[in-house]
C-alpha cells in the first residue's frame, strides 16, 4: 500500500501528457477499467482483515476521486481546445 501515493502521481502525471481524447480514455481505462490498476487495488481489499480495510479503502477510494476528477478535468480543456 505504500505505492499508492507513487502510483497515484504516475496516473496523474500519464493524465496530463494525455495529448488528445483518445489517449486520455486509454489512461482512463488503464487504471479505472474493469482490470486497469485502481480496480485491482480496490480487489485486493476482500483479502484484508475489517480494521485494514477501512484504511485502505478510504485511500484508495480517495486516489480513484482525484483521477476521476483530473480524467474529466483534462477532458473539459481537450475538449476546449
Amino acid at each position: 500500500m505504500s505505492d499508492l501515493g507513487k502510483h497515484e502521481t504516475d496516473v496523474l502525471a500519464a493524465i496530463a501528457a494525455s495529448a488528445d481524447e483518445g489517449a486520455l480514455e486509454q489512461v482512463r481505462v488503464a487504471a479505472l477499467g474493469k482490470k486497469g490498476s485502481i480496480s485491482a487495488l480496490l480487489a485486493t481489499l476482500g483479502k484484508m482483515a475489517p480494521d485494514e480495510r477501512k484504511a485502505h479503502g478510504a485511500a484508495i477510494n480517495a486516489v480513484k476521486d482525484k483521477v476521476t476528477e483530473t480524467l474529466a478535468a483534462r477532458r473539459e480543456l481537450l475538449k476546449s481546445a
